[in-house]
């Protein structure tokens, strides 16, 4: 059995644990809120604790003869929460990479507990889906953006699904910043296939707050908790930071091609990779590879003439490129995309 350990504890008498492969907050207050998850999903008035969950493959195989709340109903057991009066998220992510950032203004208090890990399971709404459910079939991928959000004013329903739209736009932001890829597309993520949010409030406070939208001071509050454990937590479980995003190699990743087609032309390939490696952190060539994959977006996504694009790109390439090996990656990726 492990020992709970203490990793988190507000102003409204929260506390949140690291225990049994799980990050369990016991709420001090009342709470209200919206899940995400199978268990007492959608809106709830009197929560009493949520809990994310580390999903290891053991688990995994259990759950391919058990649905995910009969889960949840047995990892709330085994933590010693209610499961009438709890909520849980899963994940792949440790829960030692977990980040916690509060944000106060004034009588304001918003905290966000995030897990993230986006290497396998990154996508963009849109994308091809991965499964198709019918009868509760399901799949589950490794990665997955989990939040945890805490206020300590009072919402009603409708101001709490207002808050949850503006930490998934928020979520959407952190993942822009570090121009993560999707998995699934050329395009850069919007999130994970997996991901879970759940969000309280605080139904003893007097403060009644009417508006959780981007205009408001509560929404600044929720979006830049969101945003910001999430880069942390991306940091902490897969290391992928705005420094290593800042590479030719880092940026180009987002496109799905045959990288061995390019090195067939290449006469000395150990010599190549070595000015490669070093020619890709320059700042100047991650800045102009930016600008030539800017405009395969721009085509792809038909806002501009293939044609257009194709000769801009060549004309940045030939004015500003003095790495032949860069010059010669570019060059792969403008014909590949835009010829």
């Amino acid at each position: 059995m492990q020992t709970k350990r203490l990793i988190f504890k507000n102003s409204t008498g929260d506390r949140a644990y690291i225990y049994e492969n799980s990050i369990v907050v016991e709420f001090g207050v009342c709470r209200n809120g919206i899940s995400t998850s199978e268990l007492n999903g959608g809106y709830k008035k009197d929560f009493k604790s949520s809990f994310n969950h580390y999903l290891s493959q053991e688990n995994i195989d259990f759950l391919e003869n058990h649905s995910v709340n009969d889960y949840l109903v047995r990892q709330s057991g085994i933590l010693g929460i209610d499961s009438k009066f709890t909520t849980g998220l899963l994940t792949s992510a440790q829960m030692e990479n977990a980040c916690v950032v509060t944000k106060q203004y004034r009588n304001l208090e918003v905290s966000a507990i995030t897990t993230a890990g986006v290497r396998v399971n990154a996508s963009r709404a849109g994308d091809s889906a991965s499964y198709y459910e019918e009868n509760g079939d399901f799949q589950f991928d490794v990665g997955t953006i989990n939040v945890i959000i805490l206020t300590n004013v009072c919402l009603e329903p409708g101001t709490l699904a207002n808050g949850l739209v503006t930490a998934t736009e928020a979520k959407t932001v952190a993942l822009s910043n570090l121009r993560i890829p999707s998995q699934f597309s050329n395009g850069f993520a919007t999130g994970t296939g997996t991901d879970g949010i759940a969000i309280f409030s605080n139904s003893e406070s007097d403060n009644i707050l009417s508006n959780a939208g981007k205009h408001s001071k509560l929404g600044e509050l929720i979006a830049r908790c969101v945003i910001e454990s999430i880069i942390e937590a991306i940091k902490r479980q897969v290391w992928i930071t705005k420094e290593s995003q800042c590479s030719v190699l880092a940026r180009l990743r987002r496109y799905d091609l045959d990288i061995n087609e390019f090195y067939n032309d290449i006469d000395n390939k150990e010599e190549f990779v070595k000015s490669l490696q070093v020619a890709a952190r320059k700042q100047e060539n991650v800045a102009l590879t930016t600008s030539v994959l800017h405009l395969i977006d721009e085509v792809e996504n038909n806002l501009l003439d293939k044609k257009i694009a194709y000769s801009l790109a060549n004309s940045i390439l030939e004015n500003n490129c003095d790495d032949f090996c860069i010059q010669k990656l570019l060059t792969f990726w403008i014909n590949k995309f835009l010829s």
